[in-house]
């Protein structure tokens, strides 16, 4: 990455501060770019989903590996929860949805609770042999009483698709019988999934993240304190196909004594650690055994670090400089927080990273966990918190005592609490993909680079004023 006439500034930019000029491109189509990344993570989309209780779960890591990226479990989950939903997110299959199932007396308030669960928005009617008899949407439960029972209400005369079925003839099916989706049933008529149109669509556009023997990918995070080592080997145990050794301040001799311990279990699998913000940071940590950088101190949107210390660093120059000294080890960044724009995420790469993380902005879909609730206005959102919250730490020390608990609850530097509206346009997490996964597709043609490391090697950035930054911004009405 050059900056504009060489002008490299003298003061710390954020992403705001800064944009991109074209060069001269010979790529003449968007879907010419290969994004997948050299870290070895294995993802074919340069996105993380960050290790946050309200973000990552079983239904995100699903989703999000199935179209190239990798979801890190947080590290305040129990190694028997983490166990159970690695081994969910292996058994998935690469092109299907999960399906959504009740039998025929299950109650369309139960449907209700539901359907928010899966951006397909559709609840599969199954007998008891598992065959699926029926389908139900919002639609169908609009003004209908709560008790009233599925069979009373579900569609029939379904199009079910066979496993296996190309995605392209899967889309021109249900495009010839004018079906918006269609249950995926075995060779016994048993249903094992769900498609889309639009799903089958993704399908030909993403490559999934996949492990050795083909399975999608999925990471965990693990923290300083306590014994590493123990839980470190049981998430490898588990199978988790990269390890996150996470603390808000990585740059400490406990993140130092922790990778040292992680990397003499010979994992076998990329060891991330963060996070940092300096080159120094990042050569003691990469001493000490990390393969990868979380990069970003203070940039989250639940993150209140900066105004409660004054510590932190603006993310663009922070990602730049410790991705500049990883490459000079031979090793890989990724940018964590501060993304709020598929331009961010693409200006996150031009400054070297490998990988951005991903997390406020992804509480906010169907795929996150928790239920979804309806404000005063009707509109739809979901809680979000920080990691650093009173409210993650509530979690995070469970087994101490309760007077130990009420010490630590006293320092936070976090958001306990916070409404993530989901976009009525993109509610789901694939929507809110698309357009990052377009953006920055355009962003590498404006580069004239059709790989990360090109677009990198190639992209020059300019700095800009507040009022540079407004201009790029859409009007959604006149002025």
């Amino acid at each position: 990455m050059k900056f504009l006439n060489g002008l490299e500034p003298s003061y710390d930019l954020t992403y705001s501060d800064v944009f991109m000029v074209p060069s001269r491109s010979a790529i003449g189509s968007r879907l010419a770019v290969d994004l997948s990344t050299t870290d070895g993570t294995g993802t074919t989309i340069p996105i993380v989903v960050a290790n946050m209780t309200a973000v990552a779960g079983r239904r995100m890591a699903e989703t999000i590996a199935r179209r190239g990226g990798i979801t890190v479990i947080p590290q305040d989950i129990p190694i028997d929860v983490v166990t159970d939903v690695v081994d969910w997110v292996k058994k998935r299959d690469l092109v299907h949805d999960t399906p959504l199932t009740l039998t025929p007396h299950a109650t369309v308030g139960e449907a209700l609770a539901l359907l928010p669960k899966r951006a397909h928005g559709a609840v599969i009617v199954v007998d008891w042999d598992n065959r699926p008899i029926g389908v139900v949407t919002e639609a169908d439960c609009s003004g209908v009483d709560m008790f009233t029972q599925l069979e009373q209400v579900m569609s029939t005369g379904l199009l079910t698709l066979p496993a296996g079925l190309d995605p392209r003839a899967a889309f021109d099916r249900l495009h010839e019988g004018r079906h918006r989706l269609a249950p995926i049933v075995d060779d016994e008529g048993r249903l094992i999934g769900i498609l889309t149109r639009t799903g089958a669509l993704r399908a030909t556009l993403y490559q999934p993240a996949l492990d050795a023997d083909g399975r999608l990918r999925i990471a965990a995070a693990v923290g300083v304190n306590g014994d590493v080592a123990a839980k470190a080997k049981e998430l490898l145990e588990a199978g988790v196909d990269c390890l996150v050794v996470d603390t808000a301040h990585g740059h400490q001799e406990k993140m130092i004594a922790a990778l040292r311990a992680v990397r003499a279990l010979d994992p076998g699998v990329p060891v991330a650690a963060g996070n940092v913000v300096t080159a120094e940071g990042v050569k003691d940590l990469v001493d000490a055994g990390a393969d990868i950088l979380k990069v970003g101190v203070g940039p989250g949107a639940m993150c209140t670090t900066r105004m409660m210390t004054g510590v932190g660093r603006p993310q663009f120059s922070a990602v730049l400089e410790c991705s500049t000294e990883a490459r000079r080890l031979g090793r890989h960044v990724w940018a964590d927080g501060g993304v709020r724009h598929p331009r961010d995420v693409a200006l996150a790469l031009a400054a070297g990273a490998a990988n951005v993380m991903i997390g406020s902005w992804f509480a906010g879909t169907y795929e996150s966990p928790g239920d979804a609730r309806t404000d005063a206005d009707g509109r739809k959102y979901k809680e979000n918190f920080g990691m650093a919250s009173a409210r993650a730490v509530r979690l995070r020390t469970a087994d101490d005592t309760p007077f130990e608990r009420a010490r630590k609850a006293l320092f936070e530097e976090g958001i306990s609490t916070s409404r993530m509206y989901l976009d009525p346009h993109r509610p789901s997490v694939e929507d809110q993909i698309d357009a990052i996964v377009a953006g920055l597709r355009s962003s590498c043609t404006y580069a004239g680079a059709t790989t990360l490391e090109e677009f990198h090697e190639r992209a020059i950035v300019g700095i800009q004023s507040s009022s540079g930054y407004s201009e790029g911004m859409p009007l959604h009405q006149s002025w």
